[in-house]
């Protein structure tokens, strides 16, 4: 695996993994790398440094926190995150049977969030059903 720095058209910097450069050169060829903040395919490879790996006596005077965010972004999207899980049900891999029971009437009107395939999702919208995707994994997949 290697981590790229990338920057779209727009100039937002952010990184990625991919499992090699070939890897990274078919997708961004196939457009399947978009910017997380404009959603633009126009990426390139930015110029980054090599990673250096601390000593221990650095680390042990400084140990960082993996639990706080690191910047803006990552605090607004963990503010998010709070206000979808205290605000909705997750149903899991339930989700699109759920939303379809909920848009029938079948089912108590309430906000939802779970997991669904792409196609799913698609097949959801194109039948008239609003859903929107999250922008992080549920709790029982985030490390």
């Amino acid at each position: 695996m290697i981590r790229f720095s990338l920057k779209c058209a727009q100039d937002h910097g952010f990184e990625s993994w991919f499992q090699s450069g070939s890897a990274f050169e078919a997708l961004k060829g196939a457009g399947h790398v978009s910017c997380p903040v404009c959603g633009s395919v126009q990426v390139e490879k930015a110029l980054m440094a090599p990673s250096v790996v601390a000593t221990k006596s650095e680390v042990a005077d400084a140990p960082p926190s993996l639990r706080a965010p690191a910047s803006e972004m990552e605090e607004a999207l963990a503010a998010l995150r709070r206000q979808v899980e205290e605000n909705s049900d997750y149903v899991g891999m339930n989700f699109v049977t759920e939303a379809r029971r909920i848009h029938a009437g079948d089912a108590p009107e309430r906000a939802i969030y779970g997991e669904a395939r792409l196609d799913e999702a698609k097949q959801l919208l194109e039948d008239g059903v609003p859903v929107a995707p999250l922008p992080f994994l549920p709790a029982r997949k985030a490390n």
